[in-house]
């Protein structure tokens, strides 16, 4: 299927000079001159080399339709993770790297969709929103609180956000997994 250029995410598989590319990355440059145009961070599916790709936006790419599965994340160590599909039960790793920052936020049980092609995984979409324990939270800065600012909290996951002043060490809130932002404080 055909898109445009300016429509590629994260996650997407395409196809382009022979080979089916996972994007990891895309950034919309607009340049003082001329017209603006889009760079994107690849990696070939099957060899695993990176890849950086420009086109304009108004350019056509050939994304690849993918199967995609439920699965649970079971497990994982310094490079690989381990999920089970729903259905089958199957068990499968896939790299450490497939998955990104956001694999922070992977927890035991937790539901992913996982991205095949031809029955090997390509990529693995986290829930938007989990909830975390924030472990430690800077004090208050007094005076801080008359505008709206964030002080800096680090989560059971060893990841630092940026909280509202009036959240503490050890209570859960909700975080956006995509880039790590606070959402809201979590209903017990």
């Amino acid at each position: 299927m055909k898109i445009n250029a300016n429509l590629i995410r994260r996650g997407n598989i395409l196809e382009h000079n022979g080979r089916q590319l996972v994007v990891l990355d895309t950034q919309i440059v607009q340049p003082g001159k001329g017209g603006a145009f889009i760079q994107v961070d690849m990696r070939d599916i099957r060899s695993g080399t990176k890849a950086q790709e420009r086109w304009r936006t108004a350019d056509t790419v050939e994304k690849l339709d993918v199967q995609e599965t439920e699965c649970t994340y079971l497990f994982g160590d310094d490079e690989t993770l381990t999920f089970m599909d729903q259905e089958s039960f199957e068990q499968f790793t896939v790299p450490r790297e497939l998955v990104g920052a956001p694999g922070a936020f992977l927890q035991d049980g937790m539901l992913c969709t996982v991205d095949l092609i031809e029955g090997s995984p390509v990529s693995v979409t986290l829930p938007d929103k989990v909830v975390c324990l924030v472990t430690e939270a800077d004090p208050v800065v007094k005076g801080q609180t008359a505008a709206s600012s964030y002080k800096p909290g680090l989560l059971e996951n060893g990841v630092r956000v940026l909280i509202p002043p009036f959240v503490e060490a050890g209570t859960k809130i909700v975080v956006n997994t995509a880039d790590a932002t606070y959402v809201e404080r979590a209903k017990d």
